[in-house]
């Protein structure tokens, strides 16, 4: 059994995950960071006080099995929001029901397992319960508004193990049989938060994922609570610059994930969005050191297919750059390029007219210290994706061609 972890975002590996799955004789952990505070996952950092649970719940629906009798249960669990104009006393009382067992669905889902029944059951009785006790201490008011019902099983969770997302994480993962393992890089709650050259500044992860611009983004930083824009403006660049070094908060990687990194056969470095779904993950303190410490491990980096809203004008070599940067602010230590990466995957094809394709930047990997696999790795059925299946086959055959080398000599 080949244990491979894969560093990515919510969405950036679905089309990754999938195809390590599909594979035989492998154990396949996600790292995911959780400072996602756009939307319901907001609402639900806001009120209880924790990390986002949503691109955890995405790379978890991934790993579904199929052949569980309540699949389809677990599957409408995991995508089921609140109407928008939902009425928040029919929507406690609906959860009231279910968790004092006075009727058998959650949401229109009813599941045969009944130890998962019990359990969704104590994770929204706890939900409800907490949720009264904030509203009444703080004063503030919880929207149900397109609220993900995972979120609320989440917090449920968050609470029952004493503020711990990790281990709430991986007590889901059981519950739902999961085909792989989903760890959270840290579990201390920090707000995310990025400076763009101009100086302007992007206030919450939400900002740093949704405006658009041509202007790149200087730096991410983590701090202990969010900023009163407001006061925040009147700064000068340098002193946003100063403010922002000086309370930059050096977040821990997770006990699990750092094991999960000393175990590891295979480590990927997925495809995603950079600033707000992998930066903040590669520069979580200790990450990089675990890494470059496994020196048995077949550590491949996957350059995107298309430019998004951070990275519009990256080029090929910039995400590689961009990678090495971050995960030497982690330990503020200077590794070398070959100690956290074996091969770069770049990929050189076009296939939809309308999308924005990132250039491969021969020339930008002139210094690049590290092994290129130029391919078309975009997906003929999903034009503008990466064909999970065969960068997995890529990775996997390097790895054997490396294994085979070391056991030569």
């Amino acid at each position: 059994m080949l244990n491979v972890v894969i560093l990515n975002g919510g969405r950036g590996a679905a089309s990754l995950i999938p195809a390590l799955l599909a594979r035989q004789g492998l154990h396949v952990t996600s790292v995911v960071n959780a400072y996602d505070d756009g939307k319901s996952t907001g609402e639900i950092r806001r009120i209880f006080g924790m990390l986002g649970p949503s691109d955890i719940r995405k790379v978890q629906e991934l790993m579904l099995p199929q052949d569980d009798p309540d699949y389809d249960a677990n599957m409408h669990l995991f995508r089921y929001r609140f109407p928008p104009h939902c009425e928040l006393a029919e929507v406690l009382a609906h959860l009231r029901r279910f968790a004092q067992g006075d009727q058998a669905d959650l949401v229109g889902a009813t599941l045969t397992s009944a130890k998962s029944h019990s359990a969704l059951q104590s994770f929204v009785r706890e939900f409800v319960t907490g949720l009264g006790a904030i509203e009444r201490v703080s004063g503030e008011r919880f929207s149900f508004a397109d609220c993900s019902i995972m979120n609320c099983i989440y917090a449920g969770a968050f609470l029952i193990f004493n503020r711990n997302i990790e281990r709430a994480t991986l007590y889901i993962d059981r519950l739902f049989k999961l085909r792989g393992t989903v760890l959270p890089t840290s579990i201390e709650d920090k707000k995310l938060v990025a400076l763009r050259e101009n100086g302007q500044m992007l206030y919450s992860e939400a900002e740093i994922v949704e405006l658009r611009s041509n202007v790149r983004v200087e730096r991410v930083y983590l701090l202990d609570k969010l900023l009163d824009k407001s006061r925040f403006e009147t700064l000068s660049t340098a002193d946003k610059r100063y403010y922002l070094e000086r309370h930059h908060c050096y977040v821990g990687v997770s006990p699990g994930v750092r094991a999960a990194l000393q175990q590891a056969d295979i480590i990927i470095y997925s495809a995603g969005t950079q600033h707000s779904s992998l930066y903040p993950t590669y520069m979580s303190a200790g990450l990089a050191q675990t890494i470059a410490d496994n020196h048995t491990a077949y550590k491949a980096f996957v350059t995107n297919i298309g430019a998004d809203y951070e990275t519009p004008s990256y080029k090929a070599s910039d995400y590689i750059r961009g990678a090495y940067r971050y995960l030497n602010l982690s330990d503020e230590h200077s590794y070398a390029m070959v100690q956290l990466f074996d091969v770069v995957l770049v990929n050189q094809s076009r296939l939809k007219a309308d999308e924005t394709y990132v250039e491969y930047d021969e020339d930008g990997f002139g210094d690049i210290a590290v092994p290129r696999v130029v391919d078309a790795f975009e997906s003929p059925e999903s034009p503008g994706k990466h064909d999970g299946a065969k960068v997995v086959r890529t990775i996997l055959g390097l790895y054997e061609e490396a294994s085979a080398l070391v056991g030569s000599t």
